[in-house]
């Protein structure tokens, strides 16, 4: 008993010690100037039965204060040989009322994510990956409730999907080698996870439409920061 809670002691220590040399960075991505107009979207007679509301294509969502949705904001560079683990429960990729929905989302990667059909029909989960180490896979899913576990072994900003049944659907999965990433709001606000350690790195918000713009920061120890991009539409 008294070596297992020297033990306890020791991982508790080390807890404080982790807590202690983290920071927090928080930030908005702003849009500057007026985007193209979003084209409404005509589903099929079965899947506009799904849902009530219209739909448009989502190239650009805007917010208060001008904050841009869905874009992927990570650390670019400064986590260099360093080794990461996911937590938690694995992330959800659906597809509801026939579209996909995060339209915008993270993984890390080798991280197992799940892919679900929540309608009463047939979708086809179609990756389109850039870099040659993820693979494209072309799986259908015929029935509700339907769900299947991928991964990606490689860093890719961002990989597409699409449904091939449906070709309104699209998602966008940024994979990158560490937790350290977030997708903004619908007010453009984001938080990166808060046990970042104190160091030097290249933040980069990128967004599918408008592309990346970078910033590097320094954080130091318990350090709470902001980090503001402004983006322009094109």
């Amino acid at each position: 008993m008294k070596t297992n809670s020297s033990l306890m002691t020791v991982m508790a220590l080390a807890g404080v010690i982790q807590s202690a040399v983290a920071s927090d960075i928080t930030g908005k991505v702003t849009l500057k100037g007026t985007p193209p107009p979003e084209t409404p979207i005509t589903m099929d007679a079965t899947c506009g039965k799904l849902g009530t509301a219209a739909i448009t294509t989502r190239r650009y969502q805007v917010g208060a204060e001008a904050g841009l949705a869905n874009v992927f904001v990570y650390v670019k560079t400064g986590l260099e040989g360093k080794k990461f683990e996911p937590k938690g429960a694995p992330p959800l990729l659906d597809q509801v009322n026939c579209v996909y929905e995060p339209y915008v989302s993270g993984v890390m990667t080798n991280q197992k994510f799940n892919v679900r059909n929540s309608d009463p029909v047939m979708h086809n989960v179609h990756p389109t990956p850039k870099n040659p180490a993820n693979k494209e896979f072309n799986l259908g899913q015929p029935t509700k409730g339907q769900v299947n576990e991928k991964s990606f072994p490689a860093p890719e900003i961002l990989v597409r999907f699409k449904c091939d049944v449906h070709p309104w659907m699209f998602a966008y999965v940024g994979v990158v080698d560490h937790p350290y990433f977030a997708v903004t709001d619908k007010n453009g606000v984001f938080t990166l996870p808060s046990d970042l350690p104190a160091g030097t790195y290249t933040i980069e918000a990128f967004h599918v439409k408008a592309g990346a713009v970078t910033q590097q920061i320094t954080v130091g120890a318990t350090e709470k920061k902001s980090v503001n991009f402004t983006i322009d539409a094109k």
